[in-house]
């Protein structure tokens, strides 16, 4: 979702995402409410943080909760290292309408947070 977002604010920047354990395939509950805020995610891939640790980034940005202890080093150049963490909502439990909530809440704060670091650091 951070991806997603981070993209639709500036379609100048190059922005990846990765994992430390990807799953198979994207979360179709994240590409629901992604669509919900007009942003399509389908096309995205679940890819491995390892496909770029030599690589050179200006940010490197955790997000899961548990990420930034798990988040191996990166041998490549990295500027920032940053940790914004998030509730997987991935792991939320109960009746599918709360599951969605989670989606939900989770999406609008991550939306929220990007949107000020996109608008303090990357915006031109």
């Amino acid at each position: 979702m951070a991806q997603g977002f981070l993209q639709s604010f500036g379609s100048n920047l190059e922005v990846r995402s990765a994992g430390t354990e990807p799953a198979a395939i994207i979360n179709e509950k994240a590409v629901a409410v992604m669509k919900e805020a007009g942003i399509d995610i389908s096309d995205h891939k679940p890819e491995s943080v390892r496909e770029y640790l030599d690589e050179t980034w200006d940010y490197v940005v955790t997000v899961c909760d548990d990420a930034n202890e798990t988040c191996p080093v990166f041998s490549g150049k990295v500027i920032h290292r940053l940790h914004m963490g998030f509730e997987d909502p991935s792991k939320a439990t109960g009746t599918g309408e709360h599951i969605m909530s989670e989606f939900r809440r989770v999406r609008n704060q991550i939306r929220e947070r990007f949107l000020k670091f996109y608008e303090e650091n990357l915006k031109m």
